[in-house]
């Protein structure tokens, strides 16, 4: 949006999207957004949301889509109009001044450094249990090493690399969903188990609303990730174009890969089958009777988590690199290398992902628990303000007469719709001990960053005033 932002950055002009910034082409944004999407949340997340609520998990997901589509859509309605690194952060900047982007900023970031470290540790986790020769702590920093190097090099390759890894995510769904489908059909020697799975075992909503409520909130995370398609549109050939076609793209192949390979979870196998809520896809293949499902799976499930490492570290430097060009982070992170990557930006956020990796080797469930549990409803937050900002600069857009490319349906009703929907999370949120304690450190961790750069923005302000002074 063009608006006038209310508190304008030192040079919010070179966060913009200009023409030597096309490094990606839109095959690449496509699949890096859902590589980052496609992950644990589906390939494991998806068993515990599963346990809590039973078949009516779909529900679940089908309200979580709900907001899903509506948040992309309004992100898509600002990235369209203006495309920049910083994408949602700048947005609100731009309508709500700036801490308030520069928190939705600094608070992403953290989110995606911490979630590097989780991911690399996850990944050697899984496969020191099928290997032990290597320790978990060396393959861990193995794949930090691999993976900062590749995105190191430039932003081709590492859209080139991300798009392959996605690839091979999407295939691994895909067959599956061949596989359970033709289950069903009777096409495969086991036998079809119909659909009395749903209704048996305790009825289609065994937990009441409460299990639904509680499998939503698990739900939403899975689908946090999906934003990077506004940040990396920024690096494409024709942004705005580029990102309508992204979203409309992801959307759809979320719902089909989300929602389809859950129903065929909750159809084939009981819902309170312990292996189902363990490990789903292990559990309904092996019910199909396909040898090494477990070995096939356990790859499929590492290639995920590299892969959203890959994305996410992509994301985080972006944005660290958007906040420099800003003022909001040191200068050295604005500079770009000559194949156009922010090196500076990708180095500061591995940082944490190295150090986190030697600390999981002395500590490896306190100090990473408490990290993820710390970030654990970022993506509630980043949509909330996204929505609030799409709202403020759409009113401004109206009332200049600006003509927007690509606009959110039934504005400002369905803006509207969608907050009370992730209000409503956070309400459900409180009374779930656990959830409880993620919103309360997630509120805390807001509350830290918003007060820093409040403190960070007055105390430049002074140096200025006091400079012109003397």
């Amino acid at each position: 949006m063009s608006a006038s932002p209310a508190s304008p950055a030192p040079n919010p002009s070179l966060d913009v999207r200009t023409s030597n910034a096309a490094h990606m082409k839109t095959r690449h944004l496509v699949m890096m957004a859902l590589g980052s999407a496609i992950g644990t949340g589906l390939f494991v997340g998806s068993g515990n949301a599963i346990a809590v609520a039973g078949p009516g998990v779909l529900i679940s997901f089908l309200v979580a889509c709900v907001i899903l589509v509506l948040v992309m859509r309004a992100m898509g309605e600002m990235a369209a109009a203006e495309p920049a690194r910083g994408a949602f952060s700048l947005y609100a900047e731009q309508a709500m001044g700036r801490t308030a982007g520069q928190t939705l900023g600094w608070l992403w970031w953290v989110q995606l450094v911490i979630v590097i470290a989780a991911e690399a540790t996850a990944a050697a986790q899984i496969l020191n249990e099928m290997w032990p020769v290597v320790p978990q702590w060396l393959m861990a920093l193995v794949f930090m090493v691999i993976f900062t190097a590749l995105n190191l090099i430039s932003v081709k390759a590492l859209g080139e690399s991300e798009f392959w890894f996605a690839l091979l995510k999407v295939g691994a769904v895909v067959v599956f969903l061949l596989v359970g489908v033709a289950l069903l059909l009777g096409l495969l020697p086991a036998p079809s188990p119909g659909l009395s799975n749903l209704t048996e075992h305790g009825g289609f909503i065994p937990n009441g609303f409460t299990g639904v409520a509680a499998a939503l909130l698990i739900v939403v995370f899975a689908f946090g990730g999906t934003e990077l398609v506004v940040v990396a549109a920024a690096e494409t050939e024709n942004p705005k174009e580029n990102v309508v076609k992204a979203i409309r793209t992801i959307v759809v192949r979320l719902l089909v890969f989300y929602i389809g390979a859950v129903t065929l979870m909750v159809i084939i196998l009981p819902w309170n089958d312990e292996t189902l809520s363990s490990s789903p896809f292990v559990a309904v293949l092996s019910e199909v009777g396909l040898p090494g499902a477990q070995a096939v799976m356990a790859i499929v499930i590492v290639l995920a988590l590299l892969s959203a490492l890959n994305a996410n570290l992509y994301g985080a430097s972006r944005m660290l690199h958007s906040l420099s060009s800003r003022g909001y982070a040191p200068g050295r992170y604005s500079t770009l290398s000559a194949q156009g990557v922010p090196r500076a930006a990708v180095v500061a956020s591995v940082i944490v992902g190295f150090l986190t990796v030697g600390a999981n080797y002395l500590w490896p469930e306190q100090l990473l628990g408490f990290l993820l549990n710390t970030i654990g409803s970022t993506v509630l937050v980043v949509w909330t303000l996204s929505l609030i900002s799409q709202i403020i600069l759409r009113r401004r857009s109206d009332r200049a007469g600006r003509q927007l490319s690509f606009r959110m349906w039934g504005y400002p009703y369905l803006s509207y719709v969608a907050l009370g929907l992730i209000a409503l999370i956070f309400v459900l949120g409180f009374f779930d001990p656990v959830v409880r304690t993620q919103l309360l450190l997630t509120g805390s961790l807001v509350v830290i960053i918003a007060i820093a750069c409040k403190l960070r923005t007055a105390q430049k302000a002074r140096s200025a005033s006091a400079s012109v002074d003397r």
